[in-house]
């Protein structure tokens, strides 16, 4: 009898062992057609085009899943150095600080342009007023200009709107418009400032408000508003933002869209970084109204 149970024993184990084998076998046949999912999280000003992308590539690649969601550049750099994010959109450089906090967090912040970008200065299609200087923005948005009149328009109170301060277009604006590219300036906002959480909600409250001025990315802008010429200084040219001005560098307020990775990248995400700069992808970016890398 006990011999009987061993050899049942031994064949019951040979039968695992063998599925056992067989389950590996099928593992490793099946993990080219596994699911991949890329996890994109950042900029606001980006997640139409991250979108755009993520769903040509799926119709490309099936197997690959791209989650995408927005939420500001902060949030998305946030995550990078959390490490909960393959790659983190951001309309804006990584700061130093942020480097260190993810350098402390064993993250190594990877930048990737992936496209580039103006960002245009809207009126209400009433307001008279079709050109200003870099100065006379920087004056109204820090508040020392607080009637349209100061600048050749109707006598009407100036209504300021600005994304709110964890947008990467926010910091742009901050930076390179309100202080002028001068990193040792601390002007800021007007405290009266209306800060919005969409570029959409800056293009309807523009669109509704005879007294506003705003600012969106160029791919946010729709026929309901009124785009200012902008200046560097008082001897003009007074350019309008669009793909040729950005890329013959006469817009002087135009910025880098970027991707952020942990180290240089591999595998699916690799594969993706670089179709994006192909000029399939890169076509979507003009589509969308923002402006290529690279002439697709």
């Amino acid at each position: 009898m006990k011999r009987t149970v061993l050899i049942i024993g031994l064949l019951i184990i040979g039968v695992l062992s063998a599925c056992s084998r067989g389950d590996q076998s099928l593992s490793n046949d099946v993990v080219p057609s596994e699911i991949s999912t890329i996890v994109n999280i950042g900029s606001d000003t980006l997640v139409n085009l991250a979108l755009a992308w993520a769903e040509n590539y799926h119709q490309l690649k099936p197997q690959v899943e791209i989650s995408v969601t927005g939420g500001g550049s902060g949030t998305g750099i946030a995550a990078l150095i959390n490490g909960t994010v393959n790659l983190a959109n951001a309309s804006r450089q990584i700061k130093p600080e942020e480097i260190r906090e993810a350098t402390n967090n064993g993250i190594t912040p990877t930048e990737h342009i992936v496209a580039r970008d103006a960002i245009a200065v809207i009126v209400n299609p009433q307001n008279p007023i079709t050109q200003l200087t870099l100065q006379q923005l920087s004056d109204i948005f820090s508040g020392k200009i607080n009637n349209w009149s100061e600048v050749g328009g109707d006598d009407r109170p100036i209504v300021r709107l600005s994304r709110e301060t964890n947008s990467g277009t926010h910091v742009f604006f901050l930076e390179n418009v309100i202080r002028m590219g001068d990193a040792n300036k601390r002007t800021l906002f007007s405290t009266d400032t209306l800060l919005l959480p969409s570029s959409e909600g800056i293009t309807a409250e523009t669109r509704d408000n005879p007294n506003v001025i705003g600012y969106d990315g160029l791919g946010y802008v729709t026929p309901e508003v009124k785009v200012i010429a902008v200046a560097k200084d008082d001897g003009g040219p007074f350019v309008l933002p669009s793909a040729e001005s950005v890329n013959r560098g006469e817009y002087p307020i135009a910025r880098d869209l970027y991707m952020y990775t942990n180290g240089e990248p591999g595998g699916v995400v690799l594969d993706y970084l670089n179709w994006i700069k192909t000029p399939i992808a890169q076509a979507v970016v003009e589509e969308l109204g923002f402006v290529p890398i690279a002439n697709p």
